[in-house]
């Protein structure tokens, strides 16, 4: 999950593009460089970029949560170009156009087939969720600084790149994101007590088998009982209507492997790069407690580098007015300049 709320879609600005996975190596070229007396300039400047060695406006780079996708953030890159930020929204492989809908999962639903049904996602791997990512810094890192924000589960793949390129990377951000430190994985930090109370316990899963390597939530059940439980997680405060706007642009099914993958952030990798925890205080999925906990155990990790924290007045999804989010990466664009 992970959707941003604040408003519906609109067509990216000039300077803010969502990707997919079969597009990720032709994401934001670099411009030609101009010829004649300006070549060597150019030259240069390009280099510059190249090698990061360039200052000036980050690009933000933002990842989403589970079973979601680059629309979630749609609100967010319209409020950023419009303040004439360049961001580019990732659909994670196995989402976004990628994404695959079981047929069971069309109407009229197949309840007991859905439990069973294969998903190519299943093969998916933090390593691919990365490695997508990874692509993606490379090209826009050609523009200047970029920073890097997860949201829910979309944390621990900015653990991950972070841990392969923190070279490329200005700034992190976790918007009530998971973020294993001292805790491997999500997995086991959804065992300790700061957890206990999630929502997320009490929104009901398809139950399929653990050999077909999804976890799968049917989005579109008419259960009342499923709907107030996932109204409850991702943001109680929100209008009936909203919440089922919300629930159809979710995607069914995650693959299990990513909750469970060693998600650590590396103190000499990981742990160079500044961050910001935007701490939803309201968040029920990711209860206060819990991201309270990661907070600390990132810091004790990296006690010469911690988290810079802002609590946020949010449920799960996020601030419900987009220039609240806008203020806040736009905060921590001014620190990368």
């Amino acid at each position: 999950m992970g959707n941003v709320s604040g408003g519906s879609d609109m067509k990216a600005m000039s300077d803010s593009v969502r990707t997919d996975g079969q597009s990720r190596r032709g994401v934001l070229k670099a411009a030609v460089a101009g010829a004649g007396a300006v070549a060597a300039v150019g030259a240069a400047t390009s280099a510059a970029h190249a090698n990061g060695s360039s200052r000036g406006a980050p690009t933000f780079v933002l990842v989403h949560g589970s079973g979601s996708n680059s629309y979630g953030w749609s609100p967010v890159l319209r409020e950023l170009g419009v303040r004439g930020h360049r961001a580019v929204a990732v659909d994670l492989p196995g989402h976004g156009a990628g994404a695959y809908f079981p047929l069971s999962y069309q109407t009229p639903q197949d309840l007991e087939r859905l439990r069973t049904e294969p998903s190519p996602i299943a093969g998916v791997t933090l390593a691919d969720f990365a490695a997508h990512v990874v692509d993606v810094v490379r090209a826009v890192r050609r523009n200047g600084p970029v920073v890097l924000v997860g949201q829910s589960l979309g944390g621990v793949t900015v653990n991950a790149v972070a841990n392969q390129v923190p070279e490329l990377i200005s700034h992190l951000v976790y918007a009530s994101a998971f973020c294993p430190t001292r805790h491997a994985s999500v997995m086991q930090l959804m065992t300790t007590p700061e957890a206990s109370t999630s929502s997320l316990f009490r929104l009901t899963a398809v139950q399929t088998p653990p050999e077909l390597g999804v976890n799968r939530v049917n989005w579109r059940s008419g259960d009342p009982a499923f709907f107030a439980a996932a109204k409850d997680a991702l943001g109680s405060d929100l209008p009936d209507a909203e919440v089922r706007a919300l629930l159809n642009t979710l995607e069914p099914d995650e693959s299990a492997a990513i909750g469970a993958a060693d998600a650590r952030g590396l103190p000499e990798k990981w742990g160079r790069v500044p961050r910001t925890f935007l701490r939803f205080t309201e968040d029920r999925s990711i209860p206060p407690a819990l991201q309270d906990l990661m907070i600390r155990e990132a810091d004790a990790t990296t006690p010469r580098n911690p988290f810079r924290v802002r609590s946020l007045a949010a449920p799960h999804i996020g601030p419900r007015d987009v220039a609240v989010w806008g203020d806040e990466l736009e905060q921590v664009a001014r620190m990368c300049r």
